[in-house]
């Protein structure tokens, strides 16, 4: 392990610094390794983008609809209580992103998740939290 100690501290911080580091010390070696791997700046932009999207409670509710079944638009309004033209609003973001397609059926249109990453992607997060929820 190539190891740099400075003579310095780490710069103060506000609360505990419990979490903070003794000293400073760069794993060179380990850095580089991880640095290999990182996503494109445009990737990350891309994640960011569909956790804000996902961030909104709405959306959320809708993703998670989406992932029981298809269903038109009428049904997700209903489903999360809110008008056809605010669903239809929630559903172009979430198109944008690529998380939803639809297909037309005479004048209904039916909204699934755009693959199973998506839904895995909302599972995850749920599992997550339920887990929380129950370590409290």
């Amino acid at each position: 392990m190539s190891e740099i100690t400075l003579k310095t501290d780490p710069p103060a911080v506000a609360g505990s610094q419990d979490d903070v580091c003794g000293t400073m010390c760069v794993d060179e070696a380990r850095v580089r390794a991880v640095a290999g791997r990182m996503p494109t700046e445009t990737a990350i932009t891309r994640v960011t983008d569909i956790f804000k999207i996902l961030a909104d409670p709405t959306r959320a509710r809708i993703v998670f609809a989406l992932s029981q079944a298809e269903l038109c638009v009428c049904d997700l309004a209903s489903l999360v209580g809110i008008s056809i033209s605010a669903v239809s609003h929630q559903l172009r973001l979430l198109r944008s992103l690529g998380l939803v397609k639809f297909r037309k059926a005479g004048r209904l249109a039916y909204y699934t998740l755009s693959d199973e990453h998506v839904e895995e992607l909302l599972g995850d997060a749920l599992v997550h939290v339920e887990h929380l929820h129950i370590e409290a």
